[in-house]
């Protein structure tokens, strides 16, 4: 077998937990536009054609799990300053090999970029979206991104992780263009 073959099936392998998790949460949810379930069967499609979607070792795109952090009184959305694309956006990145649920990955995600310990999260997706960029990879790819909302509890104190260049508290209704999928939430 040669390395890449090898690869792409030691990829699958480790991510075949949270790929039927992915199938199923994308399966069942109904988003409410037309726009995000041409998305979200885009994601079903790809899923289907490729055993290795959720391995961060996907080249051609892989999916990842992110999560709209809310404060505990769901005015306010904590963003990360983004390293890599230099932009405000909600925490999230790669389905890691110990991940079993998508939602599971986004939560851990959001507690690894943050430092809040307490986070839950909403099981169900409110957002998918496609975006090229070059991640950790080198080379250009996709990333295919659920999103989800996760909750802090009261009092929670954020701290910067080094994936980050900066945490900061935003209102729901001012939300940067990168994360207007969660300005809705404050209607």
């Amino acid at each position: 077998m040669d390395e890449t073959l090898a690869s792409t099936t030691r990829a699958a392998v480790s991510t075949a937990a949270v790929h039927a998790d992915a199938s199923a949460v994308l399966d069942r949810w109904r988003p409410a536009s037309r726009e995000l379930d041409s998305v979200r069967q885009a994601l079903l499609s790809y899923l289907a054609a490729r055993p290795d979607a959720c391995a961060r070792a996907c080249a051609p795109g892989h999916l990842t799990a992110s999560a709209l952090v809310l404060d505990a009184a769901g005015g306010h959305a904590l963003l990360t300053l983004h390293p890599r694309i230099g932009t405000w956006v909600q925490l999230g990145g790669h389905i890691e090999p110990g991940d079993t649920t998508l939602a599971g990955a986004a939560l851990r995600e959001a507690t690894e970029e943050s430092g809040i310990p307490g986070l839950t999260v909403d099981p169900e997706p409110v957002h998918v979206e496609v975006h090229a960029l070059t991640c950790s990879l080198g080379v250009p790819t996709r990333h295919l991104d659920v999103r989800f909302l996760a909750h802090a509890p009261a009092g929670a104190v954020e701290e910067i992780s080094d994936e980050s260049l900066d945490l900061a508290w935003w209102p729901l209704a001012d939300l940067p263009e990168s994360v207007a999928f969660g300005r809705a939430l404050a209607q």
